[in-house]
């Protein structure tokens, strides 16, 4: 029976017994777990010397987790140079942040061709192998020179952008004709595959059918749409779970009676949390009869720290936060509380299920699985409402949200005053229809295509 090869830029730490995160490891490990296999990826660990060879980190189950340290240089060539320098801002539309240079883009290919190598001694023929993310859109085509001619799968969990805009990477025909050395290709959306299809057809030469077909560069090509998608009763479950109301309980008690706004974000450009309080600002301006009445709480975890752009993304936001709780805080009301830390997914289940408003406005997103988390974490009874940009993914599936454009302040405001003055009768059928969406469109529908396409 063919086994399944999981390649990541990371390995999720999993031990037997025990869960794990939510999105990707969760979805990646039940396909595992049915058709055993290998998980490959970088141990997160930066050498001075060389790359290290390959790591057995341990053996849970059928499933072997395999992995390797980088070199300073390859680390930063690669990740903090290329695929975060480069590639991250140009597939979230925000070219203004990305900065090229032909020796990061060099160590990237590089290291796509380091795990290359290291997987043709892991694979046997007839294993299937499954990419994940913009980090490794070389790595089928390191993989083929390699000699391996096993079935190969990419998913990309980012968007990817318009061709014009994807066309500012000097490197674009590079990485489309490296990305064709797959045999398939899956995207969050449909604008997210048409826009690779246009490039192909537009730029490259090739040619796409209707079933999603697309031929250049003497390859033929399947591509198409999954959804990532939650567990949803696990979710409610892990909201409910007594052993997880540790914040929660300290959070109700904190609010006073008051309705919670809330938004959890990893620290980044592309999740539009500077915009995001300003709206917040534009709320309190034009809806004074919400002073004292409400809360607003963003939880920010840092991330790559060691990029500047993103110490300065955390020092604005401090900036921010201090300036609209000193224009409109009260003796006994803080409208504005900005946690720049993290909480383990078993503490942030039930503070979703405790806000009345869910804010989630990215710039740009593939998916956004907070959005789906939040609705799947509400009280079916009485749930609260999302607030959903319209450049999410998860827009797409999930248009009984109020749907916002995040670049409009004062809509974004009108969606937050509409949300908190919705009734119980409208906020039900809302969150009902949404939540029959992200049955259908479950995590295992997700993996389930995706795997049975690649076979």
């Amino acid at each position: 029976m063919p086994r399944l090869v999981v390649v990541s830029n990371r390995v999720a730490p999993i031990t037997e017994g025990e869960p794990t995160a939510g999105g990707l490891a969760a979805g990646v490990l039940d396909a595992l777990k049915q058709k055993g296999g290998i998980w490959f990826g970088w141990s997160g660990e930066i050498t001075e010397g060389e790359a290290s060879p390959v790591h057995l980190e341990r053996t849970v189950g059928s499933i072997t987790l395999y992995t390797l340290d980088l070199s300073r240089r390859d680390y930063d060539a690669f990740y903090r140079g290329f695929a975060n320098g480069t590639l991250w801002p140009t597939l979230h539309y925000q070219v203004g942040h990305a900065q090229f240079d032909w020796a990061e883009f060099d160590g990237y290919r590089r290291v796509n061709v380091l795990f290359a190598r290291a997987l043709a001694r892991l694979v046997r023929p007839d294993d299937m192998i499954w990419a994940h993310d913009y980090h490794l859109l070389c790595l089928a085509e390191a993989l083929r020179e390699a000699g391996l001619g096993n079935r190969m799968g990419l998913f990309l969990h980012t968007p990817f952008p318009a061709p014009a805009v994807f066309m500012t990477n000097p490197a674009h025909e590079a990485l489309i004709r490296a990305m064709c050395g797959f045999d398939l290709l899956g995207f969050q959306t449909e604008d997210d595959r048409t826009a690779f299809a246009d490039y192909v057809v537009r730029q490259a030469g090739g040619s796409a059918s209707d079933d999603g077909v697309i031929g250049a560069f003497g390859r033929t090509v399947k591509t198409g749409v999954y959804p990532i998608g939650v567990h949803v009763d696990e979710v409610r479950h892990e909201a409910e779970a007594p052993a997880h109301q540790r914040y929660a309980s300290r959070l109700h008690d904190s609010l006073s009676g008051r309705p919670l706004i809330l938004s959890v974000d990893r620290l980044d450009y592309s999740k539009g949390l500077r915009p995001r309080f300003i709206a917040f600002e534009r709320f309190l301006e034009r809806y004074p009869h919400h002073h004292g009445a409400v809360v607003f709480m963003q939880i920010a975890p840092p991330s790559r720290g060691d990029i500047e752009t993103y110490r300065e993304i955390r020092r604005a936001l401090e900036a921010e936060a201090g300036r609209i709780n000193g224009r409109f805080a009260e003796v006994d009301w803080m409208p504005l509380r900005y946690l720049n830390r993290g909480f383990a997914r078993s503490a942030l289940m039930p503070l979703y299920a405790e806000a009345q408003v869910g804010l989630v406005t990215p710039l740009r997103d593939g998916m956004n699985l907070v959005a789906k988390e939040y609705v799947a974490a509400q009280n079916p009874d009485n749930p609260g409402v999302l607030v959903l940009s319209q450049f999410a993914g998860a827009a797409r599936e999930l248009d009984a949200a109020l749907i916002v454009n995040p670049y409009d302040e004062t809509g974004v405001a009108a969606a937050l005053d509409r949300a908190l003055a919705m009734p119980r009768g409208e906020r039900i059928e809302r969150h009902t229809a949404m939540l029959a969406t992200m049955r259908r469109n479950s995590l295992d529908a997700w993996r389930d295509r995706f795997v049975a396409d690649l076979s």
